[in-house]
């Protein structure tokens, strides 16, 4: 990863390599400005996140499904989807094929406050992909997908590393 690289094809690999981590550097630190502008925590942030690409891809999460993706225990994730709806971030709907269901959803208070600060951005990236054609954003997609494929299997081999935490007897 740090290694110097003698070649055209390694240099471009080494400059787009630290341009994702970059990218990943800034993305993370105007998450969290957002995020502390709303009083949430790191958790909270990753949770919005999941339920808006979840509500993006038409299949909204569950609470269970929160807390696989997010490595949480079920009682943390009832406080956090608890403290997420308490604040308008989200909501509770039952589903209305099992009513025993709980999806979660982006709240319009959420949405709009998320709109609000990441509009700014969704125009700056808009701006940029305009200088792309339709064969180069395909190109780039294709380039996308796999590395967060390759990002998300890496980190649940790096989270099946961790050791379990101990368990509190019943009680």
């Amino acid at each position: 990863m740090y290694r110097r690289r003698e070649t055209h094809r390694g240099r471009l690999i080494a400059d787009i390599t630290n341009d994702l981590r970059r990218y990943s550097v800034d993305a993370q630190h105007i998450g969290h400005a957002f995020a502390g502008l709303h009083g949430l925590g790191p958790t909270d942030l990753h949770a919005l996140i999941a339920v808006m690409d979840a509500e993006l891809l038409g299949d909204p999460i569950t609470p269970g499904r929160l807390g696989e993706l997010l490595n949480l225990s079920s009682g943390a994730v009832t406080a956090l989807v608890d403290r997420l709806e308490r604040a308008g971030h989200i909501r509770r709907d039952r589903d209305t094929a099992d009513r025993r269901k709980i999806l979660l959803h982006y709240a319009d208070r959420g949405a709009a406050l998320a709109m609000e600060f990441f509009g700014p951005l969704g125009r700056r990236t808009d701006e940029v992909m305009s200088g792309f054609d339709d064969a180069e954003l395909a190109v780039v997609r294709r380039f996308m997908t796999a590395m967060v494929t390759s990002m998300r299997q890496h980190r649940d081999e790096v989270r099946a590393l961790r050791p379990e935490p101990p368990r509190r007897p019943a009680g």
